[in-house]
């Protein structure tokens, strides 16, 4: 009984979590409606393979052909038997909610978990978990379908949670929750958010050692820190086989280093990817005052016509003269590609954090400024090039990771978790503001008094207009420079209006949280009181920003998510050939950008932020330029195949096998064309060309003829040896087709190099005549055998071993964390 009333106020929070929770989505649930997320529906192209193989075997393929060509499914599907049991724990973790809704909650009760470790009252850690789990970027990324992204960052604050229990001396606590919820983050898969947190955990470790230090108890914190060291290890340990194959994986993507020497070579960083790559998406220093204003760069790139703010100050007659050009215009105005959103932590939470510099005391205030300064300056990227220019070259793994703005993660963690830190020093000294209250004075001048200059003087967040729109409107035929410099004025005055309305509305946020403040200060509010309402405080301040970028409007009927996509004409065309492998190009779509077509094809293009790094240099040195030829001849002859010199001007397209282009016609239809000239799934090759380096690798490949030539890096010279004379009776006909298992009949009179039109990757295995020989590595990225004379069966297959090594281990590690959370079970029981 004693223990149901020392944890009823934690069920009653948890409660009220799940109800918040269940509120944010209550008119999509109550409609039957799903949220439309890109990157999850694009994911459905790309798995669909998968998905069939499944189905029918029971098994999972680690390869599918569906697109690029072929690709490891590591990244895409990373399913493993020995963490089947810690998804139903996870599961358990969200009390089974309904996808988005648990998504919040887990948000909530990550942070919860973690004040509640740092020894928060529950109603206090209630108002910190809102500060933290409501930042608009958290709810960004749901919208934004980037779900393994929301996972990773829903489970680190409990992991962090484990840390702090360490070092307080709980120590079998620590282990336990540091080792189930470091095994949560790991199984998430996203490498990136998980590296950035590190950051924060490093900023923190350091933070206690110097405390042990002061207090010299500094084997209290070498005790701690094995402790944690070793619930790491399980954690990770757990998901090793993930872990070992993504590391596998990205020494063969485009996050590895590329085996190419480039012209540009200060571009390029150790990791391979380029720097322009890796800081595409740069905060804008000025833009870093989104985190107080979340308009003060315009919002989201969505068109201007969506504002209503804006379209106040629309002007009727450039309306009536040009009815979309507000719809042309986006709200963003940074310098960023794009966004779907700025990065708000709230005005008050931004207020509260500035006042803890000032009143929290000891080494935990400085790590987490530390942690904020670093977040900020890193999410500048190119704005910031030599600081950034350090971490890519200097520090570990940094240079694997694009989209640096998104570092901002760690500021959206640490000023929360400083601004919940001040409001307990509040709570629990009353006099420290009567004491200390010019800070606060101090405080609401960083805060309200700049969100005051950006409203009055909305002019400082300028120019408000990029050069590629003042472009953009004196392109438009007929339009003389007095009516463009009207329309650019305009558009100005609208996006100043946004950002001057938003920054009033922070500084209303933040006087609101100081009044409270004050009148608990001057005892006219209890502190129980004060917490209930900066709860609500934050919560509709961050709620109300958060709809902005996650509304009931991007929710559509469920029956459109569960209805299969639609084949086209092209689509049941195309399907009628019943060959077991080949490839089809889009040309109908953005090639690389989308993966419906791999709902149906193997497809020549798709969408994956890490695929392989050969592909892609490919893709970038031939197939787009050969795309480009193929579309002006095939338009040219008017898709008369048999007159389009296919052999020239798509050589390693039809390598590819590439059998059937999408074309497009006028008014969105498509056509199929079959590609006469496709090379079909293997042929021999009468010559082949060691070459030194993957340079010259690369560079030959639009030199030979591919039909009867090939290339190759002189490392595979020993595997494959020479070619033989040229046999015209010679075939390779593929007899049976799995993604993951090839059955050749080849038969030859001189025997010879095989080339496959086959996607080379380390892993892959062949026999011939069910004798194990070794695979080469031609043209660039095909895979290649060399047989002798005669009729052979030649299967290529991926089966990895290294999956059932790794799932061996990771079954062990998991009965130690489970004879933990028995022993602790035990030591509870014995206290009693």
């Amino acid at each position: 009984m004693k223990t149901w009333k020392k944890f009823l106020p934690d069920v009653v929070v948890i409660a009220v979590f799940a109800i918040i929770s269940f509120a944010y989505f209550f008119v999509p649930i109550t409609q039957g409606k799903i949220l439309y997320q890109h990157d999850a529906s694009a994911g459905v192209g790309a798995a669909q393979e998968m998905t069939e193989y499944q189905n029918r075997t029971g098994e999972t393929t680690r390869w599918t052909n569906s697109i690029f060509g072929g690709m490891p499914t590591y990244q895409m599907s990373p399913s493993y038997q020995s963490t089947d049991g810690l998804s139903q724990v996870m599961n358990a973790y969200h009390l089974w909610l309904p996808d988005n809704v648990w998504f919040l909650f887990a948000y909530l009760l990550g942070f919860y978990i973690l004040l509640r470790a740092f020894d928060f009252r529950q109603s206090l850690a209630a108002l910190g978990s809102v500060m933290w789990a409501f930042s608009s970027y958290f709810l960004i990324i749901i919208a934004a379908g980037h779900l393994w992204k929301v996972m990773a960052l829903a489970y680190l604050p409990p992991m962090i949670a484990g840390v702090v229990l360490a070092y307080r001396g709980r120590y079998l606590s620590g282990f336990i929750v540091t080792a189930l919820f470091t095994a949560f983050e790991i199984k998430a898969n996203h490498v990136q958010m998980t590296y950035y947190y590190l950051f924060i955990i490093l900023f923190m470790v350091i933070g206690y050692l110097v405390k042990s230090i002061r207090e010299k108890q500094l084997a209290v914190f070498l005790k701690a820190t094995g402790v944690l060291a070793a619930a790491a290890l399980i954690g990770i340990a757990i998901n090793l086989s993930s872990l070992y194959h993504t590391w596998q994986y990205q020494k063969e993507s485009m996050r590895g280093k590329s085996e190419l020497v480039k012209k540009d070579a200060a571009n390029q960083t150790s990791s391979g990817l380029d720097r322009d790559y890796i800081t595409q998406w740069s905060y804008g220093i000025d833009e870093t005052l989104t985190l107080l204003v979340p308009d003060a760069k315009g919002g989201a790139s969505v068109p201007l016509s969506k504002n209503a703010t804006a379209m106040a100050k629309a002007d009727p007659q450039i309306q009536s003269m040009i009815p979309q050009l507000y719809d042309a215009f986006p709200q963003y105005f940074g310098t960023q590609p794009g966004t779907s959103g700025p990065v708000y932590v709230g005005a008050f939470v931004l207020f509260l954090f500035i006042l803890g510099l000032f009143i929290v005391k000891g080494p935990m205030k400085w790590a987490l400024l530390a942690a904020t300064v670093l977040s900020v300056l890193l999410a500048w990227g190119h704005n910031f090039m030599g600081f950034t220019n350090f971490f890519l070259d200097y520090i570990p793994m940094y240079a694997k990771f694009r989209t640096v703005a998104s570092i901002l993660v760690i500021a959206e963690f640490t000023i929360p978790l400083l601004a919940a830190l001040a409001l307990k020093k509040i709570v629990d000294e009353p006099d420290v503001l009567s004491k200390q209250m010019k800070f606060a004075y101090i405080s609401l001048a960083l805060t309200a008094g700049v969100a005051a200059l950006i409203a009055l003087f909305p002019d400082m967040m300028g120019p408000f207009v990029s050069e590629q729109e003042r472009q953009m409107i004196g392109s438009i035929q007929g339009m003389d420079g007095g009516t463009a410099h009207t329309i650019l004025a305009n558009i100005s005055d609208m996006r100043a209006a946004m950002v001057s309305s938003d920054a009033w509305r922070s500084v209303i946020i933040i006087l609101i949280g100081f009044a409270l403040l004050f009148a608990y200060k001057l005892k006219k509010l209890r502190a129980d009181y004060m917490i209930a309402a900066l709860l609500v405080l934050c919560l509709v301040d961050m709620w109300q920003v958060d709809k902005r970028y996650l509304n009931d409007e991007m929710f559509v009927p469920k029956s459109e998510r569960d209805m299969p996509q639609q084949p086209t004409a092209t689509d049941i065309e195309i399907n009628k050939d019943k060959s077991l492998d080949y490839r089809v190009l889009n040309f109908a779509s953005n090639t690389f950008n989308e993966n419906e077509t791999s709902y149906f094809h193997k497809s020549i293009g798709g969408y994956h932020p890490a695929k392989l790094r050969r592909y892609q240099e490919m893709v970038d040195a031939y197939i787009v330029p050969e795309m480009q030829k193929a579309m002006q001849a095939i338009a040219a002859k008017g898709g008369n195949m048999q007159q389009v010199d296919g052999v020239k001007l798509f050589p390693v397209l039809n390598m590819l096998n590439t059998k059937y282009f999408i074309f497009p016609l006028q008014g969105g239809a498509t056509i199929p064309l079959k590609n006469i000239y496709a090379q079909g799934n293997g042929w021999f090759v009468d010559k082949i060309d060691y070459v030194a380096d993957a340079n010259a690798e690369y560079a030959e490949v639009g030199k030979i003829d591919v039909r009867h030539e090939a290339v190759a890096d002189k490392q595979f010279e020993a595997v494959l040896g020479q070619a033989k004379a040229n046999d015209s009776t010679a075939t390779v006909k593929l007899d049976k087709y799995e993604p993951n298992n090839l059955q050749y009949t080849v038969n030859s009179k001189n025997g010879g190099i095989v080339v496959f039109s086959e996607i080379y990757y380390p892993g892959w295995k062949a026999t011939v005549d069910g004798q194990s020989v070794e695979l080469g590595r031609v043209n660039y990225i095909l895979r290649a055998v060399n047989v002798k004379p005669g009729k052979h069966i030649v299967v290529l297959d991926f089966h990895p071993t290294s999956i059932s090594t790794t799932e061996t281990i990771a079954y062990i590690s998991i009965v130690i964390l489970l004879l933990a959370i028995a022993g602790a079970g035990y030591m509870e029981w014995k206290k009693k």
